[in-house]
């Protein structure tokens, strides 16, 4: 499961996390965490974009508009 997991990106990894946790039921959060060393919280999550068939999910981005590291501006010397 992490050789597969290394492979995908981080929204793939939360939504194939949710999918084996769903899988194993009652309990699966926790396992799937302890297993992958993902977060409860971020396995969760990828069980309520599944619920909503993912429609709160752009087809075209891995993060929605605004998340991730924010630019650097570049220093320059004087």
């Amino acid at each position: 499961m992490n050789l597969l997991m290394s492979r995908l990106d981080e929204q793939q990894r939360r939504l194939y996390a949710a999918v084996e946790s769903l899988r194993i039921g009652h309990g699966g959060d926790t396992q799937v965490a302890l297993i992958t060393g993902l977060d409860v919280k971020t396995i969760r999550r990828g069980r309520q974009e599944l619920a909503e068939s993912l429609a709160s999910r752009p087809e075209d981005r891995v993060r929605l508009p605004g998340g991730g590291r924010h630019l650097t501006e570049k220093k320059t010397r004087k």
